[in-house]
This record gives C-alpha cells, sequence and structure tokens, in this order.
C-alpha cells in the first residue's frame, strides 16, 4: 500500500509542476496533495502544522493567481472596467477551447474592458499589456512555490529513505 501511496504523491508532484502553466491544474494545491499522501504513507511522520501552513500557502497562491492579472491591468493604466474585462477574459479563456485561451483571455479582456469604457486604443493596448505580465508573474510564482514543495517532498523521501528501502 504504501508503493501505490508513494507513486500517487510522486504524480501529484509532477502534476503540481506542470500545473504551474496549464489552466487545467491548479498547480500548488496539486503539489500539497502530493505532500499530503506523503502524511499518509505509515513510517513517515509529516507534523499536521506543516501540511496546514503549506496548505494555507498553496490556497494563497490559488487566489493570488485571480488576482495579479487584475492588479497588473491596474499598475499599467488600466480602469475598474479594465480589471473586470481582465478577470472576464482570465475566465472566459480558461473554459474556451482555444489554446492559449488563459494568455489571450486576460489580454482581451482587459483591451475590451478599456475600450468600453472609451480610453484609446493606445491606454487599451497598455492596460492589456499589464494585463499580461500578470499571467506571467502569477504563473512564475506558482511555479516557484510547486519547486518548493517538490524540494521539501524530496527532503522528506531523504531523510525516511533507510525506512522507505
Amino acid at each position: 500500500m504504501d508503493v501505490i501511496l508513494l507513486i500517487l504523491a510522486t504524480l501529484c508532484m509532477i502534476l503540481g509542476i506542470l500545473g504551474s502553466f496549464l489552466p487545467v491544474l491548479p498547480g500548488p494545491i496539486t503539489s500539497w496533495l502530493g505532500l499530503l499522501i506523503l502524511h499518509f504513507i505509515e513510517p513517515i511522520p509529516i507534523n499536521k502544522s506543516f501540511l496546514i501552513i503549506t496548505l494555507a500557502i498553496a490556497i494563497l497562491i490559488w487566489v493570488l493567481d485571480y488576482i495579479i492579472p487584475a492588479m497588473g491591468t491596474k499598475r499599467f493604466g488600466g480602469s475598474k472596467a479594465g480589471m473586470i474585462g481582465t478577470s472576464i477574459g482570465l475566465v472566459v479563456g480558461i473554459l474556451s477551447p482555444i489554446p492559449f485561451g488563459i494568455i489571450i483571455g486576460p489580454f482581451a479582456g482587459a483591451f475590451i474592458g478599456e475600450l468600453t469604457n472609451k480610453a484609446d486604443t493606445n491606454i487599451a493596448l497598455k492596460a492589456a499589456f499589464g494585463s499580461f505580465l500578470g499571467f506571467l508573474t502569477s504563473t512564475f510564482i506558482k511555479f516557484v512555490v510547486a519547486i518548493i514543495y517538490l524540494a521539501l517532498f524530496i527532503g522528506i523521501l531523504w531523510d525516511y529513505k533507510e525506512v522507505l528501502l
């Protein structure tokens, strides 16, 4: 049973890293599931406080993943309409069958939102660029957290390698 749990935990860690780039998977939360599954392997004691703290971080990053693109829009001069457009575009991009919809959606949403707010094309493009930078920032943060969780996972396995072999 421990071998199956270890395989599942490792799979979650790999999917967590991939989920940093793929919108279908919540990267850090999937990586955290790997840590949780590792907790259920009998010879490996993992502190519950550790699991709670890493879960809180994963949830925070998951929430920020939806907020950061809107913040990028505002930072580059976008209005409230551009921020709303970014959020709507993000949701539409996630749900769309278009490849790279997660990238195109927030950009297009911010651009359309600014144009409906009677902004000129240059301001709308600047806000859309801010949305894109926000998306890249969010992706980078998710990737870093997933890599940190992988390092913790490997560290725990290394500490208990004698027990597992």
